[in-house]
């Protein structure tokens, strides 16, 4: 088995649907430009509130990749 070396990026994502689409928000965002995404982390969840009623979710991810060689 290869040894991996992953680094750690925070994202935050936003979605007026659902706590899950925002996390598939950032992390398909982040997947246009960051290779090797391996997994994610949610370690923040709020939302915005208007009226009454829940109009936004917004999770805060670390999400892992693995390093390239020679980076």
């Amino acid at each position: 088995m290869d040894d991996h070396v992953y680094k750690i990026v925070e994202l935050v994502g936003s979605s007026e649907t659902s706590i899950e689409d925002a996390i598939q928000t950032a992390v398909r965002r982040a997947n246009q430009t960051l290779r090797n995404l391996r997994w994610f982390e949610v370690i923040q969840t709020r939302g915005h509130i208007e009226d009454g009623e829940v109009r936004h979710y917004q999770v805060v991810i670390k999400a892992g990749f693995t390093l390239e060689a020679g980076e």
